[in-house]
Order: structure tokens, then C-alpha cells, then sequence
């Protein structure tokens, strides 16, 4: 039975994702029109085969710190096979620059103007083989540790990232409302993840529960919080690039930060919430007849060595990302008073803080929940036991 019910989840949600493919190409595209629509370089990989240097005085100096010639070696695509040459230009600024040996393997645009006539210049490492292998690497040991819950972790994994490409990211580029699309998303991912990994038991329905609880708490305290400071969820140079994309989408830019902060908090709180159940499920079955209260102290014990790593982890993950920022802040000395204002900062703050609270609240929410939901057959239990006795 719970192997149907797994099948059962796993087509529905296969077919979710499925219906809103058509939906993603629409979205992109309807409010193109032929005379709009401008063709883009094509994109192959190619292998570098020399580098010279090159001296041209019509590219003129004023920009351009070294120009090179570079002969690449097609590798893909309706050119493999051709070599060409490519002025290649370099302005001394790492941030744009892309530095190329003989050997290196990097993506090319070729642009054809049809008379003849080609275009080629390098546009970015080719990375892609190297994250794949890290890709194969990880799949690999989730299902070597894992077994058959790590085939169907892979599964939650890839119906997840479906969810997130072919639904969440689409549904916002309509000008759905953010908040309550990623309010699905995560209802939607936090069940079908912990009903596939934990299987259809009171176990599971504990974890869902408690999860999404801490979810709609941290998502609460974010929006009320997130109000009362003024933050703009224009914090980020990516949000503000949203304001001149194609599409022309009027974003609720306040309300993408608040459905961002519901996505990123919402694997650590499944991880608690999971944690917990696991850990109660695995009390009761040694101890049928312990009590309601017990019980949920020894919830509450295991959730509070959780509680300090876990909440660490967001901690630790939002900061990771803004080290630059912090650096700089730290090396211009800014006052302390400053630094906590400031619309970057506070988004951060706001981010991480409300994320760890909802983990928290997570953790009584699901001990609570799991007793409530395994009472009955204590009672039978105790009942059984008193009669054999």
C-alpha cells in the first residue's frame, strides 16, 4: 500500500511539472512579437590551440589593456571540427576578464550574419563538465549511504528543482503573487518530500505538520517585520536588474524577498522537523507505554541538541554569503548603528533570523503534534498490557 502511494505522489507530481511546461513557454514568450524578437550568438564549446598576442591600432588602446589572437577548435555543434581566430580582449579588470591558455576549453559565441560571414569571441569557461562530475559524485554516494531512501531522496531532489523551473519561476514571471505561489511550492515539496522518504505513517505526518507550521511562523514574522522596517527587496543587484528584463513584469519586489526567505528556511526546518519525528518514533517503539509528557521532554531534548547546529547553519549560510560585503564594512570601520540600517543588512538579518526562529517553533510543534497523533495507541497499549497482567 504505501509503495502505491508512493507511485501515486510521484505521478501526480510528474504531471504537475509536465502541464506547466507549456505554461513556462507561454510565459516567456507571448508578449514577443516577430519584428521584437532578436536572434541570439550561438553558444558551443571550443578548445583553445594558441595564444598570441596581437597589435592592431584601429582597436586603439583607450579601453583595451592587451588584445591576443586566439585559435580555437570548434567542438560542438554545426561548426565542429573548423578552427577559427578570434581577437580576444583583456582590460585588466578579473571581475569581466576571461584568461585563456593553449589546452583550456571554453564556450564560444558565434554569430553568423548570413552572407558568409562569422563572429566568434569567447564568452565564459566551460564549466559545466566539472559541476556534472560533482553532480554524478553526489547521486552516487546519496545512494551508496543511503540505499533505497537515497534513490528516492535523488527523486525529491529532481521533483523539487522541477517544481522550482518549471512551475515557481514561471508562476512569478506571470505576475502571479509570490508569496502565496511559494506558499504551495512549499506545502507541495515538504509533502511529497517527507511522504516519499518517510513513507505514509503518523511519523510523517508529525514532521509535515511541524514543518510547515515553522514555515508559516517564519514566513509571518518576516512579512510583519520586514513591513515594519521598510525593506524594499531591492537589496541585491539581481533584483534590480528584474526591473528591465523583457517580459516587463510589474514585480512585488518585497514580496519576492518574503518568498525567499519561506524557500531558503523551509530544507532546514524539514530536516529538523524529520529529525524529530524519526527520533520520537524510534522512542515509542522501544517504550509503547511511555507517557504523553515524557515523550515529548524527550522530543524536546533531542530537538535542543538540533536546535544549536541547525540554526547555526542559516547563520552560517547567509553570512558565508555576504563575507565580501562584511569585509568591506569591516575595512571602511562604518559605525555599528550604520551598518544594522542599512537596506542590505537588514534584509539579511531579517532573513536569517526569522528562518531560525521558525526551525525552532519547529521542534515543539512536531513532538506535540506526534504525541497527539499516537495517543490512541498508547492508550490501546497500556489497555493491552494492564489486561495481560
Amino acid at each position: 500500500m504505501k509503495k502505491l502511494t508512493f507511485f501515486i505522489l510521484l505521478i501526480m507530481i510528474v504531471m504537475t511539472i509536465g502541464s506547466y511546461t507549456v505554461l513556462a513557454d507561454e510565459i516567456y514568450y507571448e508578449d514577443y512579437t516577430h519584428e521584437d524578437y532578436i536572434e541570439e550568438p550561438v553558444i558551443e564549446r571550443a578548445k583553445v590551440l594558441t595564444v598570441e598576442e596581437f597589435q592592431d591600432p584601429d582597436l586603439g588602446n583607450d579601453f583595451f589593456i592587451e588584445n591576443m589572437l586566439v585559435t580555437l577548435e570548434i567542438l560542438s555543434g554545426e561548426y565542429k571540427g573548423q578552427q577559427f581566430q578570434s581577437i580576444h580582449s583583456l582590460t585588466g579588470n578579473f571581475t569581466y576578464d576571461i584568461i585563456v591558455e593553449p589546452g583550456d576549453t571554453v564556450l564560444v559565441a558565434i554569430e553568423d550574419f548570413g552572407d558568409g560571414s562569422l563572429e566568434i569571441y569567447i564568452s565564459e569557461y566551460a564549466r559545466d563538465r566539472y559541476i556534472y562530475m560533482i553532480l554524478a559524485v553526489f547521486g552516487i554516494l546519496v545512494i551508496l549511504i543511503g540505499g533505497f531512501k537515497g534513490v528516492k531522496t535523488i527523486i525529491t531532489l529532481i521533483l523539487t528543482i522541477g517544481l522550482i523551473l518549471k512551475v515557481l519561476l514561471p508562476g512569478l514571471l506571470a505576475g502571479y503573487n509570490p508569496i502565496l505561489l511559494t506558499i504551495a511550492i512549499s506545502f507541495l515539496v515538504t509533502v511529497v518530500t517527507i511522504l516519499l522518504v518517510g513513507g505514509t505513517n503518523r511519523k510523517s505526518y508529525a514532521a509535515i505538520i511541524g514543518v510547515l507550521g515553522g514555515v508559516f511562523i517564519a514566513g509571518i514574522l518576516a512579512y510583519v517585520v520586514g513591513t515594519q522596517v521598510r525593506l524594499t527587496g531591492l537589496s541585491s543587484q539581481e533584483a534590480t536588474m528584474l526591473m528591465y528584463i523583457p517580459q516587463g513584469v510589474n514585480f512585488d519586489f518585497r514580496g519576492l524577498l518574503f518568498a525567499g526567505i519561506i524557500m531558503g528556511a523551509l530544507g532546514a526546518v524539514m530536516d529538523v522537523g524529520m529529525s524529530i519525528a524519526s527520533s520520537m518514533e524510534e522512542i515509542r517503539n522501544a517504550n509503547p507505554t511511555m507517557s504523553s509528557k515524557a515523550l515529548i521532554m524527550s522530543g524536546m531534548n533531542v530537538g535542543k541538541d538540533i536546535m544549536g547546529t541547525m540554526a547555526n547553519t542559516l547563520i552560517l549560510a547567509y553570512t558565508g554569503s555576504a563575507i565580501p560585503l562584511l569585509l568591506l564594512f569591516t575595512a571602511y570601520q562604518d559605525p555599528l548603528v550604520r551598518i544594522i540600517n542599512l537596506d542590505i543588512i537588514a534584509t539579511e538579518i531579517v532573513r536569517a533570523f526569522t528562518g531560525s526562529i521558525g526551525l525552532i517553533l519547529c521542534i515543539p510543534l512536531t513532538a506535540v503534534v506526534y504525541v497527539i497523533l499516537t495517543e490512541k495507541s498508547r492508550r490501546k497499549e497500556v489497555t493491552k498490557r494492564e489486561g495481560v497482567s
